[in-house]
Formats: structure tokens, C-alpha cells, sequence
């Protein structure tokens, strides 16, 4: 070989480490009437190129050329290389037999190096197939070879692959160490496009090991590298939405999906590609609860896997075909039948989702009564809950509650449901981010369900309540990560509350920017990143019942002459369980859905009546309140006894005005997500140096009048308002403090509920600024509009201010969950303060201000809008 054929030759490396470069250099390689074997790399460059990040069409023309041209250059080797990555190109194109015909002839043709460069291809290819045993022959023959050859690169590469396919195969040990081999020898090449692929496979390694927030930062690290080298990155899309699934952020995963199946078809990229893609997004639509997508993606995804010949993926887009239609009542004898065939497939193929299908078969076959299918379908996919990752074997522990219920064994059902707990908890200590831990709670609602219908049905009210507890409002059971002392994360949140505050003046002004929406929706993005990187640290303590095992005898003693009334919904319908007395009592309810309807007419009448002149729909709204009452409380109403009472609803009730019911309208009445959250804020110490801090932001129609007022009433308040009350200086002095006031614009952001916020000096006070308190206020008052409006996630989890303060120390928080009249509130407050300084609680002192206001509509709906939460 001459120099000049060492330049050309080295396109091919510079391919993946430099691609524009590459691209450049072959095209003009083509403008100077090269030889065949130089032309013929440069054709085969650009055909790598088109292959990976542009049209594959292009490619395969490209490569037939390259493969042509080798061909006339009489050498063996380079028409065997060429033909191991046109094999690559013709199976990413769906032309399945022409690309192993391929690999054949370059098997074949090529010797030594160059047969091992082919063995790698054809192996890459055969994992893309879901041929993963024969992947794996291929590429153990490849390995020696290449490393007996010297070539760092392509023993990289290899070795990458190789951990690849152990994954598949669930080896999630074989493939770490891969991985790690693979990436200390990228460390010593100048590859950066492979390593790039290095960070995206430890990313992949870390999500199959249970790290979430390790494999999301990653596989973040990775998109960053790639989009420096300016290539588009569908694989790694692919696994940032497995990613994104595993941590309960489905809907999330659907729309990146969607979103690359649009760019890829805007290039003319890999129907393999597509396919995996069209998979991907029918695995999120079906998590996401929308199993028409589900059905209609998978369908698609099944037809061109088939075509091309990816039987291993056509049995996997069966598997959501098949749960799709099983979610929308089609089930039959003949779905039983399809399900199991399925998971013998899959069973066979080794294939980590098998235990899924089976379990899938069993759920249908107890759904139509054939109890002998249903025992032995779940009994094998009751296997996977001894080993795998977490959510494998909450997938088997799910089954083993499903068969023992299925056998009659109700202490086998209890077992199963909380061993399957178990593993999700400890899952859920991994995640820092309590978005995570709301979100990732759905994945225990089918065991948490299970245990408390058989609770109803064979237990008692006790055990009902046990298991009520098992999975509500876990998120806050321990607070959240503090994030680390990041200096991107705070730059961001600095550069957010600039863009966000310009945004929004510009708004108000009528003249909004769509280039600042654009930056804060990017920002936004960031932010919230950057924090689902934090690894939780906290393990959870006891025996797991919220951080301890729920005592309801510790309950009980707690509530003294009080009551709590915990609503428990079992197939559809309001459970009431009324605590208190020395016993637990269960009464009937009404249906949730029509519990929903009514709070969110009684919602739609309170916004009415903040506003003068709506006086003629106050008694709607005493109706809409005594129906809501008969829904949520049934004969429980008559049965709450003299004391005060605490209600701990479900998520999907965090809206209702419970003052505005009858029989809770003169009583003393709290609200917390749990009874052990309850319990906590009961015993939750006050700070001991007392301190009071008032805050007034901008742009309220009184100004924040109740401010001053209440300034007055105590010793030597700090007070911050004007320029002073900017987010660092708010945040550190409401570190600690026993009492916190804040008269300040709420946003509730239901499409991002952690950037729900209070609208400071400087601009928004976020939820993700309170969760870096080291301690929130011990009471907190909240007392504008819309601060206590939540976003129900998970399996019974809200996402939210409120939410936001009562793990981190707050014991007690006063906020709306409804517009209020800026006006009205200015004596509500007032008397609320006036209640505190007589030393009674949050909830003793918002009874007696919602009293002493005056009677009209106006002042009437404004007390019920706020709500007291937690037990200060």
C-alpha cells in the first residue's frame, strides 16, 4: 500500500470519530477520478454515513458500488469488508436475506482481520435480528482474532456488542464486565463517536442493574457527546425510553418516541430502526393507559418486523398486540390460547419478557373462570420473582398473588403482595427525585389493590386500613434527595426564574415572546434532568409500612376524643374507614367517579363566587356540598363524634373543599395524603428559636395588605417584600423557621406539577427551590389563590407545593385549592393569625377565622377554599 492509500483507508475509522469530516473527505476523494479500490472506499464511506444518520436507500446505492469497485480493485479483502457493511445496511433495510447472503460471500471471501471485521458485522446484525445465540457465536469467534490483531477499535467494538447481547439474554454480570473492558480500551483511541456509545452502554447497563437515575444521567452524557459529533441518535432514543418507562414517566416515553419515528421518516432512515421505534412507543402508550395507540403501534411494529424476518421482535410487539387488546375487554379462549403460544415462544427465545406473557395468559384465563390454565400460567411466571431486576420481580410476585387468590390462600395473597412491595420499595429508595418515587408507586398498585380487596372481602376493617396505608403517599414518607450543590443545576434555576419573569411580564403586557417560552420550556427541560439524576440515599426503615410498619393501636392513642376518616376506593367505590374511639369502623360510600364530578362542579362554583355579584349561586354550591358529603362519607357523617377530625382522601379527591361539607362546615377539620403522614406531622418537634418570616411578592391586587397587619402582631418578624423578597433570600430564611406567611401569586402547572410555583421579586419560587431546604418551615400559610391544587401520579401520590413541604420538616400548611378573592382573603388571614397567637392549631385557628367572617357568599366561599393540611 502507498501513502496515498494509507489517507484513503483511513476514511473508514474517521468515520465514526470525526462523520462530517469523513463525509467531506470521501465526496471529494470521488471528485478526482480515484482507482477502483480508492473509489471504492470512499463509496463505502458514504454509504456508512447515509446507513447510520441519513437515507438508508442512499446508503445501499453507495454500498453496491463500493462493493462493485472492490470487486474490479482484484482484492479479496476489501470487496469482504465492503460486503460485511452492505449485509448491515440490506437488514437495517428490511432486506433480511440479501443481508445474511452478504455476510455469506464476506465470510467467505475475506481471511484472517478482515473475516473477523465481517463475523462482527453479521453478529451486530443477528442482535438487531433478535438471533442473540447466534450473535453471540459469532462475535466469541470474532474477538481473539481482532485482539490478536492489535486492533483496539474493532476489540472495543466487539466487546460492546458482546455485552449487548448479554443483556438481552439477561447476563446482566457477562455484560458489565464487557462493558468495562470495552470501555478502558475507547479511553486509549481518539473514537468519539464509540465513545459516545461507551456512555450510552453504561447507561443501558445501569438501567438493567435497577439504577434509574445513574442509567438517565448517562444516557444524557450520551446525547451530549453525540450531539456534538452532530449525529442523530435513534438507538439511544430506544433506551432512554425504556429508561423513562421503568421510572413511571410513560407518557414522556410515548412523545420522545413519536418524536424520532417523525425525524427518521423526514430522513428516509432504518425501517429496522422504525420498527423498534414504532414498538417502543406501543410499550409506553400501553403504560400509559391508552391501549387504542398500544394496539394500533404494536400492529404496525408486528407487520414490519415480519417482513423482516426479526422474529424475536415480531413476538414482542405480539406481546403488547395482545395486552392491548386484553385492556380494551376483548378476551376470549382464543387470547388465552395466543398469549401462551407467545410466551413459549418467548420463553424459548430466553427472553427476560416471557414471565410478562405468562402472566398475561394467566390474568385472562381467571378473568373467563378457566381456574386450571389460569394456576399453571401464573405459576411459571410466579418463577421470576427470585431473581432479575426489580420490576421483573414485582412482575412474578404479581403473579404469585394472582395464583395464591386464584387457589383460595389468602395468606399466600397477603404474602405475595407484600414481599412484591417490598422489592418496589427498595427500587424506589434508588430514585433521589420524588417525581420518580410519586410516578414509579404505579407499579404497586395492582398488589396494593389485591391486598385490600381481600382485606374487604375476608378481613376486617384493621387490616383494611394496614393496607390502605401499604402504598398511599409513600413519596412523602421520607423526604426527597437533597440535590448536591450542583453549579449547572443552580445556574439553570437562576436563568429560568429570568426567562420565566420576562416571560410572564411579557404576557401580562399582551405581547408575548415565543423565544423566551421557548428558553424556559428548555431550561425546564434541564432542570427537571438534572434532578431525576439524583440517586435517593435514605433507606427506608422498619418493616416498610411508609418508612416503619403502620401501627393503627400508635394511631388510635394519637387521636385521642378526635377522629380520622381515611377514604379507601376498591373497584370503583368509596370505602370510609372512621378511626377513632379505640376502633375502626368501615362504612360505605358512593362511587368515586361521581364523587369526582361533583368536587369538580363545587370547584367550578367557588371560582364563581369569588368574584361580587354571584351571591344567587351560593345555595348550588350548599347542595353540590351536601351531595359530595352523602358520596364521601355516607353514614360515617353521622358517626364523627364531638372532636376534631382528620381526612386522609385519595389522590384523586385532593380538590375538594372539605369544610364546604355539612358536617365538617363548624368542626375543626385537617387534610393529610396519609395517616402516617399524619401521624409524623403530629410528632414532627417545632424549631427552637421561633422565627417568623413574612413574605409579600408582587402583583397582588391588595398588595399583600394582611402583611403588615400581621407583621404587627408579633415580636420582631422578618419580613421581606419589594426587592427583598427575591428566591435566595426567601429560601434561606425560610430554612428552619416555626412560622412561615407568604402572600404571594400561585401557579399550579399541571402539565409539570414540580414547576407549580410563587411568584417572587425576582421570579417563580419553584417546587424543586423548596426541596433544596434543609428544613421547610414547621408551619407554613399560603394564602393566595390555587397553592394547595395538587397532580395525582402514580399509584396514589400528588405532586405539588404543599406536597412539596411535608416531608422536608413542615408539619402544618394553610393553602387554597381553589381561586379566592385577593379581597376576602385580607380578613381571613387576619383572623386566622389571631387564632395562632392564642396558641391554637392551624386547623383550631382557620375553624374559628372561617367564623368570624362575615356572612355573604363572597367571605363564605373564601373560607372554604382553604384547606389546613397535616396536624400543626
Amino acid at each position: 500500500m502507498t501513502a496515498g492509500n494509507d489517507s484513503v483507508l483511513e476514511l473508514l475509522p474517521m468515520v465514526f470519530a470525526a462523520p462530517g469530516d469523513a463525509l467531506s473527505r470521501a465526496e471529494a476523494v470521488l471528485a478526482t477520478d480515484p482507482t477502483p479500490l480508492h473509489a471504492s472506499v470512499a463509496h463505502q464511506v458514504i454509504g456508512i454515513w447515509q446507513r447510520d444518520w441519513g437515507d438508508v436507500r442512499l446508503a445501499l446505492d453507495h454500498l453496491r458500488r463500493a462493493r462493485d469497485l472492490a470487486a474490479r480493485s482484484d482484492s479479496a479483502e476489501r470487496e469482504a469488508d465492503v460486503l460485511g457493511t452492505l449485509g448491515v445496511a440490506l437488514v437495517h433495510a428490511g432486506r433480511t436475506r440479501q443481508g445474511l447472503a452478504a455476510f455469506e460471500r464476506g465470510v467467505a471471501r475475506g481471511t484472517g482481520h478482515t473475516r473477523a471485521r465481517v463475523l462482527y458485522r453479521r453478529a451486530y446484525s443477528l442482535w438487531v435480528l433478535g438471533r442473540h445465540r447466534e450473535a453471540l457465536e459469532d462475535v466469541r469467534r470474532a474477538i481473539p482474532v481482532l485482539r490478536q490483531a492489535g486492533d483496539v477499535i474493532w476489540t472495543a467494538r466487539a466487546r460492546t456488542l458482546r455485552a449487548t447481547v448479554h443483556l438481552a439474554l439477561g447476563a446482566v454480570e457477562r455484560a458489565e464486565a464487557d462493558f468495562t473492558a470495552a470501555e478502558a480500551l475507547w479511553d486509549t483511541t481518539g473514537q468519539e463517536h464509540d465513545k459516545a456509545d461507551a456512555v450510552e452502554s453504561r447507561g443501558l447497563a445501569a438501567f438493567h442493574s435497577g439504577d434509574v437515575p445513574a442509567a438517565l444521567r448517562l444516557l444524557d452524557e450520551a446525547q451530549e457527546r453525540y450531539a456534538k459529533l452532530g449525529t442523530p441518535t435513534f438507538m439511544l432514543a430506544i433506551r432512554r425510553c425504556e429508561v423513562l418507562m421503568a421510572a413511571g414517566l410513560a407518557p414522556e416515553a410515548l412523545a420522545e418516541a413519536d418524536t424520532a419515528i417523525g425525524v427518521l421518516d423526514g430522513i428516509g432512515g432504518q425501517s429496522t430502526r422504525k420498527a423498534e421505534l414504532l414498538l417502543t412507543a406501543a410499550r409506553a402508550a400501553r403504560l400509559a393507559d391508552d391501549p387504542g395507540t398500544a394496539t394500533a403501534r404494536a400492529a404496525v411494529a408486528e407487520r414490519l418486523f415480519a417482513g423482516q424476518r426479526r422474529t424475536w421482535w415480531e413476538a414482542h410487539a405480539r406481546l403488547v398486540l395482545i395486552e392491548g387488546r386484553a385492556a380494551t375487554g376483548r378476551r376470549s379462549g382464543r387470547l388465552v390460547a395466543d398469549a401462551a403460544r407467545l410466551a413459549e415462544r418467548l420463553a424459548a427465545f430466553q427472553a427476560p419478557a416471557a414471565p410478562e406473557a405468562w402472566l398475561l395468559a394467566g390474568r385472562i384465563a381467571l378473568d373467563l373462570g378457566w381456574a386450571a390454565d389460569a394456576e399453571r400460567y401464573l405459576r411459571i411466571a410466579a418463577r421470576s420473582r427470585r431473581s432479575g431486576p426489580p420490576l421483573a420481580r414485582v412482575t412474578g410476585w404479581a403473579a404469585q398473588a394472582l395464583w395464591a387468590r386464584a387457589t383460595g390462600s389468602g395468606r399466600g395473597v397477603l404474602e405475595a403482595c407484600r414481599r412484591g412491595l417490598d422489592v418496589l420499595d427498595d427500587h424506589r429508595t434508588t430514585l433521589g427525585a420524588s417525581e420518580l418515587r410519586a410516578r414509579a408507586s404505579a407499579r404497586g398498585a395492582e398488589l396494593a389493590s389485591l391486598a385490600q380487596q381481600f382485606s374487604l372481602e375476608r378481613g376486617g376493617p384493621r387490616q383494611l386500613l394496614a393496607w390502605s396505608e401499604r402504598w398511599r403517599a409513600t413519596a412523602l414518607s421520607t423526604p426527597p434527595t437533597r440535590p448536591p450543590a450542583d453549579p449547572a443545576l443552580l445556574s439553570g434555576l437562576t436563568a429560568f426564574r429570568v426567562i420565566a419573569s420576562r416571560a410572564e411580564a411579557a404576557r401580562r403586557d399582551g405581547r408575548p415572546v415565543p423565544a423566551l417560552e421557548r428558553e424556559q420550556r428548555r431550561l425546564e427541560r434541564e432542570i427537571r434532568s438534572r434532578t431525576l439524576h439524583i440517586r435517593g440515599v435514605a433507606p427506608w426503615g422498619g418493616d416498610r409500612f411508609g418508612g416503619g410498619r403502620f401501627d393503627t393501636g400508635r394511631l388510635l392513642d394519637r387521636l385521642g376524643e378526635g377522629r380520622l376518616v381515611e377514604l379507601a376506593v376498591l373497584d370503583g367505590r368509596v370505602q370510609v374507614l372512621l378511626c377513632g374511639g379505640g376502633r375502626v369502623r368501615r362504612f360505605a360510600g358512593g362511587l368515586l367517579a361521581d364523587a369526582e364530578r361533583e368536587a369538580e362542579h363545587v370547584q367550578a362554583g367557588l371560582r364563581r363566587l369569588a368574584h361580587p355579584g354571584a351571591e344567587g349561586r351560593l345555595p348550588v354550591v350548599e347542595a353540590m356540598g351536601r351531595r359530595l358529603e352523602e358520596l364521601l362519607l355516607g353514614e360515617a357523617s353521622g358517626r364523627l363524634g364531638p372532636g376534631p377530625v382528620v381526612v386522609v382522601p385519595p389522590a384523586r379527591l385532593h380538590r375538594v373543599p372539605w369544610a364546604l361539607l355539612p358536617a365538617l362546615r363548624e368542626r375543626v377539620v385537617s387534610v393529610s395524603p396519609s395517616a402516617s403522614g399524619w401521624l409524623r406531622a403530629r410528632e414532627t418537634e417545632p424549631p427552637p428559636d421561633g422565627r417568623h418570616v413574612l413574605v409579600r411578592g408582587p402583583g397582588l391586587a391588595t398588595c399583600g395588605a394582611e402583611v403588615p397587619e400581621v407583621a404587627g402582631r408579633y415580636g420582631a418578624p422578618v419580613v421581606l417584600e419589594h426587592e427583598d423578597a427575591r428566591v435566595p433570600r426567601v429560601l434561606a430564611e425560610l430554612d428552619g423557621a416555626a412560622l412561615a406567611h407568604i402572600a404571594a401569586h400561585g401557579t399550579f402547572r399541571a402539565d409539570s406539577p414540580m414547576f407549580s410555583s410563587l411568584r417572587m421579586a425576582d421570579g417563580p419560587l419553584i417546587v424543586h427551590d423548596f426541596e433544596r431546604l434543609a428544613r421547610s418551615p414547621y408551619r407554613i400559610i399560603l394564602s393566595s389563590c390555587d397553592t394547595a391544587r395538587l397532580a395525582s401520579v402514580g399509584a396514589d401520590e400528588l405532586l405539588g407545593l404543599v406536597t412539596a413541604l411535608l416531608p422536608l420538616g413542615t408539619a402544618g400548611v394553610i393553602a387554597s385549592s381553589a381561586p379566592v378573592n385577593d379581597a376576602a382573603v385580607v380578613p381571613l388571614m387576619l383572623a386566622l393569625h389571631e387564632g395562632l397567637r392564642r396558641g391554637l392549631s392551624l386547623a383550631e385557628a382557620l375553624r374559628d377565622a372561617r367564623a368570624a367572617l362575615p356572612g355573604d357568599a363572597l367571605h363564605q366561599a373564601t373560607g372554604w377554599a382553604f384547606t389546613a393540611f397535616g396536624a400543626a
